[in-house]
């Protein structure tokens, strides 16, 4: 209690102090908005555009300009009056960050003397004694009467608030104003804190052909200040920026419920795309929001098993007998209109769930997209299965020259569903290579790999046999 006390009686000092420097030093706050626009980047960045009505003295004045973002990038400001532009300007811009605290507030004061109120409740005694602070390197040092404390009990009192600090990041101008009717001050600057991602929920029929799906938008913001009843706008896509390194301290740098119509309107925007909320919202310091973006019913999908071979076994003897390989499951669909999608897809981590025998929603996997657009395949990875094996065993290998080699393999495909599957098996292979036999057709994907798709009926085993010649 007493040092709240103690806080109390510290930040009552500071805010009579400020309320001095506001009769000299002309000041606007969020109050002063008139309108706040808010861009949002995937890369952990905001472009801000505040707008507020300020009365500024004719001449050379300083006006400062709060409730800015502590992660504001200074060099990216741009201020003008909307309404007089020719009669206002900026011929010097500062960034106070050095931000009060009670570490700071006593490193000001080392060397200096201040008061301690030690107040006993238990005798209804209090007095008042003066101190000098030694020192503030993890803990406080003190001298009083002629004697050394490590640490002394009480309420610390200081006489006013040191120079330099300030309750909250703030912008001062030095401006030019020769207009005697208030200013509509438009303010745009770069921050960082800020990003947004686009999560996908998809929810797999019973028999894995169709789908429902909705798009949630999450928007963190850890810029260190609110946007209240905000113009909101996201950008999808990759934005170049230039590393520069950070100096002098300035930079510091599921599933989801199901919703009503989207509120985003999508556009392209240069090379990207934009998507506009429809409405205005507030976005609070240290909070994480969520808006739906898409909602589409009966999109039809197909599920593949694929099994990946390993690049490589062409030009020696396999290590192992045999080698199992997994099984991987994959959902596929196409972002179309006619498949009632078709909207631009921005990156994100799409999660999928099916029903169980008793009707509960189960999640079966996830997998992350990259931007999307219209008219382009969406390929998920879900998961391996289960019920579906496959092993790859080295029958035969000759080495024809030192740099010439043939090998026989085989694979051998087991489906213990219930149902016949299709199984996909991507074989890679090494720079010069040429299949010599196979038993079972197959295609050549690119220069490198080959393809076969295999029908397996449920309860059986089919063996792919080939023979390849390769060289280095």
């Amino acid at each position: 209690m007493k040092t709240r006390y103690g806080i109390l009686c510290l930040i009552i000092l500071f805010l009579s102090s400020v309320a001095e420097a506001g009769e000299t030093v002309p000041a606007t706050t969020a109050d002063d908005q008139t309108n706040i626009e808010v861009t949002v980047y995937n890369s952990n960045l905001g472009l801000i555009k505040d707008t507020r009505k300020v009365t500024i003295p004719r001449g050379e004045v300083e006006l400062r300009f709060t409730d800015v973002a502590s992660q504001i990038m200074p060099v990216t400001v741009h201020v003008k009056s909307l309404n007089y532009p020719g009669k206002f300007s900026v011929l010097e811009q500062n960034y106070e960050y050095d931000l009060i605290n009670e570490k700071k507030l006593f490193d000001k004061y080392v060397g200096k003397k201040i008061k301690i109120i030690d107040e006993n409740k238990f005798q209804d005694r209090k007095k008042i004694l003066e101190a000098t602070l030694l020192s503030n390197n993890q803990g406080q040092i003190y001298r009083i009467n002629d004697e050394i404390y490590l640490g002394y009990p009480g309420i610390k009192v200081l006489p006013e608030i040191p120079e330099n600090l300030i309750a909250k990041p703030t912008l001062t101008w030095l401006c030019d104003n020769s207009a005697t009717r208030p200013h509509r001050l438009e303010v745009s600057y770069l921050t960082g804190g800020i990003t947004w991602e686009a999560d996908y929920v998809m929810t797999l029929d019973k028999n894995d052909k169709s789908s429902d799906m909705s798009g949630w938008v999450t928007i963190g913001n850890k810029s260190g200040a609110t946007y209240r009843n905000a113009t909101l706008k996201l950008i999808a896509g990759s934005v170049h920026r230039v590393e520069k390194q950070l100096r002098d301290g300035i930079y510091q740098m599921e599933r989801m419920a199901k919703s009503g119509a989207p509120q985003f309107k999508e556009q392209s925007f240069f090379e990207y795309h934009i998507y506009d909320l429809q409405r205005r919202t507030t976005i609070k310091d240290q909070q994480t929001k969520q808006i739906n973006l898409l909602d589409a019913t009966g999109i039809t999908l197909q599920k593949e098993f694929l099994v990946r071979g390993t690049r490589g076994w062409y030009t020696g003897r396999a290590t192992e007998e045999s080698i199992k390989l997994p099984v991987g499951v994959y959902i596929i669909f196409a972002n179309s209109s006619e498949n009632r999608l078709g909207m631009p897809l921005p990156e994100g981590t799409v999660r999928l769930y099916k029903a169980d025998s008793g009707g509960g929603q189960q999640f079966i996997g996830e997998d992350r997209i990259r931007h999307t657009p219209k008219d382009e395949t969406v390929r998920l990875k879900v998961g391996e299965a289960f019920d579906i094996t496959a092993e790859k065993t080295q029958t035969d290998f000759k080495r024809i020259t030192s740099k010439l080699y043939e090998s026989e393999w085989e694979i051998v495909l087991r489906n213990h569903r219930k149902e016949d599957a299709t199984v996909g098996l991507l074989e890679p292979m090494t720079q010069n290579w040429e299949i010599l036999s196979s038993n079972h057709s197959f295609k050549k994907v690119d220069a490198f790999t080959i393809r076969f798709d295999v029908k397996i009926p449920k309860d059986k085993e089919i063996k792919i046999r080939y023979r390849v010649r390769s060289g280095l």
